[in-house]
């Protein structure tokens, strides 16, 4: 006689659609719980700050580097690609910026990458120290790492992700000149391959997979809760970009407030939306670890401690 497992039977598989729909929006809420904390908005604030100091410095880097292997120019015209994912405000400043560094000698250019490596390298290290310690915070991690092995691990990180973003970017930048000087017809249909959204949000899965997994905590985080938290990082922030674009352009019109200041103020907004994005991968990570049952940790609701009892003056 055949017996049919039960729910508390190992190796059951719950098929319930409604246990599912119900344990989904179980952890996207404790997630969210997680992310609106008062302490989160701080880390917020400071990778925003610590990248928008970097990024500019990076774009010299860059414009110096690949100008070893083509002209200036024809680095601008490519990084422009990349840029349409700012809203349309906040795009001019890369797009002047990198005019001026596409028309300014290649000398000057040279000496400015070597003054910019120390600046973008010392405010990418913070960004990323500040990244990691918001994730850490939301991850509940009570044993932090030291100083040194914290400083180290942010370098790490901060080296890996440029390895893997110039690798994505020149395989992104590569294909369309291929596709162009070879006139690859067989890609010809796949318009989503040669899409700056498709390369940069596969680029953002990978590497915030990896952050979660290795980074956000001492104990490597589990697979499935990692590649869930970096998937959902780079869909919210795709949908950050474009939401951010309909508020600056249709909703409120920063430049009549803040003047010629405006289009910090909207790459400053577009770059905290992202950031949130981010730090709510690294939460969905953390509720689906405690779902997943493969790792034990407070929940996101902290138990009260029991008051002790009170004595009366008797000391009874």
């Amino acid at each position: 006689m055949s017996t049919v497992k039960g729910p508390d039977v190992p190796g059951h598989i719950d098929l319930d659609p409604v246990h599912w729909a119900r344990a989904t929006l179980d952890v996207l809420g404790k997630a969210l719980t997680r992310l609106w904390g008062r302490d989160v908005m701080l880390y917020v604030g400071g990778v925003s700050f610590w990248i928008m100091l970097a990024v500019f410095p990076l774009l010299v880097i860059a414009v110096g580097l690949y100008g070893m292997l083509v002209t200036p120019q024809q680095v601008a015209d490519q990084a422009e690609i990349l840029a349409r994912m700012l809203p349309a405000d906040a795009r001019t400043l890369f797009q002047d910026e990198l005019q001026r560094l596409a028309h300014a000698p290649h000398a000057a250019v040279s000496t400015q990458s070597i003054i910019a490596l120390f600046i973008g390298g010392y405010a990418s290290h913070r960004g990323y120290k500040a990244l990691l310690a918001g994730l850490s915070f939301i991850h509940d991690e009570e044993n932090q790492r030291g100083f040194v092995s914290f400083n180290v691990m942010a370098l790490l990180v901060l080296v890996a992700s440029l390895v893997l973003v110039g690798m994505v970017s020149v395989l992104f930048l590569g294909l369309r000149v291929a596709a162009a000087a070879w006139n690859l017809k067989p890609l010809a249909g796949l318009s989503w391959l040669y899409s700056e959204w498709t390369w940069t949000s596969v680029c953002m899965l990978l590497s915030m997979s990896l952050i979660y997994r290795f980074a956000m905590s001492r104990e490597p985080v589990a697979w499935r809760a990692s590649i869930a938290g970096g998937l959902a990082s780079a869909v919210l922030a795709l949908i950050a970009s474009w939401l951010c674009a309909i508020y600056v352009e249709q909703v409120a019109h920063l430049g009549a407030t803040y003047g010629s200041v405006g289009t910090v103020v909207v790459f400053l907004i577009w770059l905290s939306w992202n950031v949130n994005a981010l730090f709510f991968g690294g939460a969905l990570a953390t509720e689906m670890e405690i779902a997943l049952h493969t790792r034990k940790i407070k929940p996101v609701l902290k138990r009260r401690k029991k008051a002790p009892p009170r004595r009366d003056r008797r000391g009874r």
